[in-house]
């Protein structure tokens, strides 16, 4: 296991240029366990694997973009966004009257229940690509925090009916904690569900297994809150920035977050915030395995970022990155339940996040010192202390829904 960081830092020289960060919700995710058995086969393989990922990634979102054109285009860095929508952190309004002045459109102005941050969402001038608008409105406004509503994906798949419906777990000792994913199933009932998106709350298979998780690892009570709905340009950063206001505005002391896509100011002042107020904050680092650029919210300073392995305690070879790492959890071998309540296999670094929340969750019940209690927890793997592929250790490793 001691090859591992050489091998990633090959694989990310090798493809990086074919990197896409986004692990795309409605889309099949390639299965590499079935394709590469994790470091067991030479380097040009393990290159070639993550070469091909990074490939399926590229494809998967230019046919989101051009099959969702009607609600999604390219930012000025080429992500994904909702189209046509810019926002602005703490807008005046003689900056406001300025962008009107150029054919922009205030479309809403919000200061984010429980985070004192305030948005204005713009309209492009009509007829304006997003690329051109964001590039023009920064040129207006080069004092102003500007940018395009960023989307963010899910970064798990989910496997068949595992069978067996099993039944509820009491909560051990626990703070409040948070979701921000879909919304759990009936059949996976929490304290709360509050929806930010068109449609929302709605049942979602993806939400249901991550709250099954943080169920089965003795966290509670749980609130959830839906970014996605029906709205097929949902999870984006606005929706997640409201979604952390709610949360820590109901007291929930540690949120567990899923979702993987880029660098966007509005999200990370939102984090930040939000961490202000004393909240945890736990993140996957998604599933676009180690040529993919650094995922975000996890790579944001001070989040938790958790990576994943399988029944062997091997890492999984589509885990994705981050700007730091601080623990693994099983994100393979495992199961959850979905929307029905059915027990499901799963697979990725989504299912990895929530156990690493419960933890911490328990933790924080015990008193401030979580961190060192996670840390003295951690199951020490690959490189001894702490390393680029493991972070401090593993956490939580016999849990999943049984």
């Amino acid at each position: 296991m001691r090859t591992i960081p050489l091998l990633c830092a090959l694989v990310a020289v090798i493809a990086a240029p074919l990197a896409a960060q986004v692990g795309l919700p409605g889309l099949p995710l390639p299965r590499l366990d079935r394709v590469l058995p994790p470091l067991v086969r030479p380097v040009e393989d393990v290159a070639e694997s993550a070469t091909r990922l990074a490939r399926e990634r590229v494809r998967a979102l230019d046919r989101l973009v051009r099959r969702e054109s009607a609600v999604i285009e390219r930012d000025a860095r080429g992500d994904p966004a909702r189209r046509g929508e810019l926002l602005v952190i703490e807008l005046d309004a003689a900056s406001l009257a300025l962008a009107e002045g150029a054919g922009f459109a205030q479309l809403s102005s919000e200061r984010i229940e429980g985070l004192d941050l305030a948005v204005t969402r713009l309209r492009a001038p009509a007829g304006m690509a997003l690329a051109r608008a964001q590039a023009l409105l920064q040129r207006l406004l080069p004092d102003a925090v500007v940018s395009a509503d960023s989307l963010y994906f899910q970064s798990g798949a989910l496997g068949g009916d595992a069978g067996g419906v099993p039944g509820a777990r009491p909560a051990a000792r626990s703070v409040p904690v948070g979701v921000i994913d879909g919304a759990p199933g009936r059949a996976v009932p929490v304290a709360a569900v509050r929806g930010f998106a068109s449609g929302a709350p709605l049942a979602s298979d993806h939400g249901s297994a991550v709250v099954s998780l943080l169920q089965s690892a003795g966290a509670g009570p749980i609130r959830a809150a839906d970014v996605y709905g029906g709205d097929k340009a949902g999870g984006n950063a606005l929706a997640i920035a409201r979604a952390l206001g709610w949360l820590a505005g109901e007291g929930s002391k540690v949120v567990t977050i899923s979702l993987v896509g880029p660098r966007n100011p509005v999200l990370e002042r939102a984090i930040a915030a939000t961490r202000a107020r004393g909240v945890v904050i736990v993140a996957a680092v998604g599933n676009d395995g180690p040529a993919a650029p650094p995922a975000f919210p996890a790579s944001y300073a001070g989040v938790v970022a958790v990576t994943a392995v399988d029944g062997k305690r091997r890492a999984l070879i589509e885990a994705g990155r981050a700007l730091h790492l601080d623990y693994a959890a099983p994100g393979a071998d495992i199961f959850g339940l979905d929307a029905r309540g059915k027990r499901i296999a799963l697979r990725g670094t989504s299912y990895a996040a929530p156990l690493v929340a419960a933890r911490a969750a328990r933790a924080l019940a015990a008193g401030p010192g979580w961190r060192g209690a996670l840390d003295a927890e951690a199951i020490d793997l690959g490189k001894k202390g702490v390393d680029a592929v493991y972070g401090s250790g593993l956490l939580c490793a016999a849990c999943g829904v049984r």
